[in-house]
């Protein structure tokens, strides 16, 4: 017998269902996800559908939106939050916190940086390599946090497959970075002393931010992107407080600030100072 017109084919969603996972998941990260990215949510919640034997996926929508179980609901947020990054990514960031940043640091205090949306924690390593190579073995801290425990967990283990090096410079590499052998040959892994000295932490930026902080600079990268301005704004109010009055707030080379809030003063194009 053929099956019911409103029915959908095995592995697809039907743009109801899609609607509603787009609202929740802004309810709940704030971000908005694009039309485009329904095969990305079919491809990455099938699996979850599958673990926890449900056919439909208006069944799976009712348990994560339900609360009954927020760890399934953690679980959605991770695999739908998860964007690709790597070490010393957008290098002219960097090069700002070596050449401009490091030496008018008042002297005498910790410096701290806060990474906001650290991913899978390449980050972080990289600001963590850059200051224990300029401010030696103390004097600074490094925050990373973000949305996904799952991507958390990864950033805390250092772990990092060989092909993820490009970028790291060779001296950074050979200092901070253990080469794998054996049966972890083809990765490698950040050395003890770094990961010690870089604490990760999650955080929901669209929420009251923890007593953190305060910090030096934040970098906030490749993330606004996913927020409406309406969001943008609740996000960067949010953060704000964690700064200090002179530090600075960087975005990514394809965002802007514009708009969002006026305790900021644009220095360059993604480099900002809190007033």
């Amino acid at each position: 017998m053929a099956a019911p017109p409103s029915a959908q084919p095995p592995g697809s969603i039907s743009d109801q269902d899609f609607a509603r996972f787009q609202r929740l998941l802004y309810q709940l990260a704030g971000i908005y996800l694009a039309p485009s990215k329904k095969v990305l949510l079919v491809g990455r919640l099938t699996r979850r559908l599958k673990a926890r034997g449900l056919s439909e996926f208006a069944d799976y929508f009712r348990l994560v939106s339900s609360g009954e179980d927020p760890l399934e609901r953690q679980t959605m947020v991770d695999l739908l939050t998860t964007n690709e990054t790597y070490f010393f990514r957008e290098p002219k960031h960097f090069d700002f916190l070596v050449n401009e940043i490091l030496p008018a640091r008042a002297p005498g205090t910790t410096f701290s940086v806060w990474s906001g949306a650290c991913s899978s924690g390449e980050e972080p390593y990289s600001l963590a390599m850059i200051l224990a190579d300029k401010l030696g073995d103390s004097g600074w801290k490094i925050v990373g946090s973000d949305i996904s425990t799952q991507v958390l967990e990864r950033a805390r283990r250092g772990h990092y497959q060989m092909e993820r090096i490009d970028g790291i410079p060779p001296t950074y590499l050979r200092r901070f970075c253990l080469k794998g052998v054996r049966e972890q040959e083809g990765s490698f892994l950040v050395n003890r002393e770094l990961r010690a000295k870089v604490q990760f932490m999650q955080v929901n930026l669209i929420e009251p931010i923890p007593n953190i902080g305060p910090f030096d600079v934040i970098f906030l990268r490749n993330v606004m992107i996913y927020f409406d301005q309406e969001t943008k704004r609740k996000v960067v109010a949010n953060m704000l407080p964690r700064l200090k009055p002179g530090g600075y707030f960087i975005v990514g080379h394809s965002e802007t600030l514009n708009g969002v809030t006026e305790q900021l003063h644009a220095l360059r194009p993604t480099i900002y100072v809190k007033k």
